[in-house]
């Protein structure tokens, strides 16, 4: 029985980092389709969000069954209870690639992006994938001291985020308000990204430690 309970953490363990790691390439293919009008690299993200949303399913059946059938207690309860919560932060951070890429779509052939909007969203990409790097290694290892460096890298989101919104509201601002909410919207689809993968590290801290840190 023991040796059955095991087995099934290990393989929520394994679909909660395939789903880590799918929302990783799909922020990643989303932001090149967003900066280059690439519309193959948008349409790839679009279809393949259907597999995030498939692993979440996957980690709720197998949590559901080792529940009925193993009755876990104490840190494997916590495992579980706790996979779950992940699973739906991940499949979020799936959704809002998902987001980027469609309003790329929208503008297509057009760039969604203006050049004065480009180096904000260059930083706001690279701080996604810092965060979604550190996220697959935060499921593998365990790492509490990695996962508390989201609390920073989210920080910065927020510092980008913020720097957005002033070229936005600038007196300076050339390009109508279409342009600028889509600006906007996007910039809010990245700051969630890292706010989800920031949620999902808490929940390791609390699966280790057994506290929950404050939000």
């Amino acid at each position: 029985m023991r040796e059955e309970l095991r087995s099934d953490l290990l393989e929520v363990g394994r679909l909660l980092v395939s789903m880590a790691e799918a929302a990783r390439i799909a922020m990643s293919r989303a932001t090149s389709g967003l900066l280059t009008a690439d519309r193959e690299s948008c349409e790839s993200v679009i279809a393949r969000d259907a597999e995030i949303n498939d692993l979440r399913r996957q980690v709720e059946e197998r949590v559901y069954d080792t529940l009925a059938r193993q009755s876990p207690v104490a840190v494997d309860l916590r495992l579980l209870v706790t996979g779950l919560q992940m699973a739906i932060d991940l499949e979020r951070m799936g959704d809002l690639a998902e987001h980027v890429a469609k309003t790329a779509l929208r503008r297509h052939p057009s760039p969604a992006v203006p050049a004065e909007l480009r180096p904000v969203f260059i930083r706001m990409a690279e701080v996604a994938d810092r965060i979604a790097g550190k996220i697959n290694l935060v499921l593998t290892t365990q790492n509490v001291q990695l996962a508390a460096q989201l609390e920073g890298d989210d920080d910065a989101m927020d510092d980008l985020e913020r720097e957005l919104f002033r070229i936005l509201l600038g007196k300076d601002w050339p390009y109508g308000a279409e342009t600028a909410i889509d600006g906007a919207l996007l910039g809010r689809f990245y700051e969630r990204y890292a706010d989800h993968a920031v949620n999902a590290g808490r929940q390791v801290v609390y699966l280790v430690t057994g506290e929950s840190t404050p939000s």
